[in-house]
């Protein structure tokens, strides 16, 4: 550990890694550049704002056996939302960055070896790069500004800085490619992790971010539209980007005070039949409805997506067709082996077949995101199936996702979210599964009986006689269907 005076104030501060150039004082926020010998002032850094996580300097854990302690971080943003890359070292002397966006963390090291990479300007979401010899999906490609920074960090970086990068995918692996220094990028490798896994220490704790913050993170709370005053629900430190249910104005809330980012378009309101606000324990874990928005595809079909939020366990969504309902997730682990357009997926050892390809655009919204949201996004989206089970990837102009659904029963639904679900419960009873047919099975029955008794007369007059019979059929089970139906509703 190296420990030098800050050039501006004359405060310590700290170099724990040989590998570190920069270091922001903790006392006056001024940038400090260790250069061999000597110090110098590289002017002061933007404060990182405050956005609820648990990571703070000093927090150390395990990766693989390996000690580390959290030293640094960059805050970055960019136009859908922000997020932070911790600085870490390891016992042994090397370091690794630990990504942090809306409760998911990923670990990357650099990657020292040689590869054949495309420039930044010919990346796209959702196709398919050579690199290091395997086939990987572009998954995002972004640029972003610095808007603060702590602790150590191993470039100089400050107000004004920008990172260019893009994020590929290839099962459960991913790479990032950082092109912010030069057009030759930067390799990271790196894996999904989460903090228990990494047996983190020294985190902020609830008490300690409501102090910092004002607001419990994840913990419903409210605030005022600035544009027209009506109060909107959301959930501080996870859900920055809100639209106004009374105006659609889009506003952003991870600053100190929220901003009105867009007016709304005034679109006619859609009636939820789901509350936002509406909770339920779902498997143990408790879930709360923040976010509504309604799509359509090429051909004006509609559908609703309500945004779910769960401090365990993350987002889900609840999508409302005309078909019925299904509950979906994000993909953690992607396909292996895809491009567009190929007839069939392989997911878990599970192979998906090609079903649907079509664009979407939001026609509505209201309430809380992770993202920015706003009328009029357009999105590329295939499907596929295998039995019940469902793939669909979506494409924008900046970034490619995967999620995996299974169908969910309205009454199932009602027995989660009771009087906040507003659907009709049209599934069968569980425990009378065949009860929404009695009335068909038991018309069944009388027309076998009845061409038993008819038997005779249609082997010696079968025109006439089938003709009645056919009637007599149409008569009985028409009005069978009519009640079993009346039973659904």
């Amino acid at each position: 550990m190296q420990i030098v005076s800050c050039p501006s104030c004359g405060a310590e501060v700290k170099f724990r890694s040989h590998a570190s150039v920069m270091a922001v004082c903790e006392y006056c926020s001024t940038r400090v550049l260790k250069d061999a010998d000597a110090v110098k002032d590289l002017g002061k850094m933007s404060s990182v704002l405050e956005d609820y996580s648990p990571i703070q300097i000093g927090t150390a854990g395990v990766l693989g056996g390996r000690p580390f302690t959290v030293v640094g971080r960059i805050q970055l943003r960019y136009p859908a939302g922000m997020w932070n890359e911790w600085y870490l070292i390891f016992d042994d002397g090397k370091t690794s960055w630990l990504g942090d966006s809306s409760g998911m963390y990923t670990i990357t090291a650099e990657y020292q070896g040689e590869a054949q990479l495309p420039s930044f300007e010919k990346l796209r979401p959702g196709q398919r790069y050579a690199i290091n010899g395997a086939p990987y999906l572009a998954a995002e490609v972004r640029v972003a500004d610095c808007v603060g920074g702590q602790g150590e960090l191993p470039f100089k970086v400050g107000d004004g800085y920008q990172a260019r990068v893009a994020d590929f995918r290839r099962g459960a692996e991913f790479i990032t490619l950082d092109y912010s220094d030069s057009p030759r990028p930067m390799i990271y490798t790196g894996l999904a992790v989460t903090l228990d896994s990494l047996q983190c220490q020294l985190l902020r704790d609830d008490d300690t971010i409501q102090r910092a913050a004002g607001r419990y993170r994840g913990k419903l709370d409210a605030l005022d539209c600035p544009s027209c005053g009506s109060p909107i629900k959301y959930l501080p430190g996870v859900t920055a980007n809100l639209v106004c249910p009374a105006c659609a104005t889009q506003i952003d809330a991870a600053s100190p005070e929220a901003q009105v980012v867009a007016a709304g378009e005034r679109v006619a309101a859609v009636p939820l039949t789901l509350e936002l606000g509406a909770s339920a324990k779902i498997n143990n874990q408790e879930f709360t409805i923040i976010g509504m928005m309604r799509r359509a595809d090429d051909e004006g079909t509609q559908w609703n997506e309500y945004l779910m939020y769960g401090p365990r366990s993350g987002f889900s969504w609840l999508v409302e067709t005309d078909e019925g309902w299904s509950g979906a997730n994000v993909l953690a682990e992607w396909p292996v082996a895809y491009a567009p357009g190929e007839p069939t997926v392989l997911v878990d050892k599970v192979q998906f077949s090609r079903l649907y390809d079509y664009g979407s655009v939001v026609t509505y919204a209201v309430g809380a995101f992770n993202w920015r949201v706003a009328v009029g996004d357009r999105t590329r989206v295939e499907e596929f199936q295998a039995g019940q089970l469902r793939l669909a990837s979506e494409t924008t102009e900046s970034e490619m996702t995967w999620s995996r659904s299974a169908p969910v029963s309205a009454d199932q639904l009602a027995l989660w979210f009771g009087a906040a679900f507003k659907g009709r419960v049209k599934s069968p009873s569980k425990n009378k599964p065949f009860a929404n047919n009695r009335y068909r099975n038991t018309a069944k029955y009388i027309i076998w009986f009845m061409l038993v008794l008819n038997a005779v007369p249609l082997l010696a007059n079968f025109s006439e006689t089938w003709l009645l019979s056919a009637i007599g059929a149409l008569a009985i089970y028409l009005p069978a269907i009519y009640l079993d139906n009346n039973d659904q509703a």
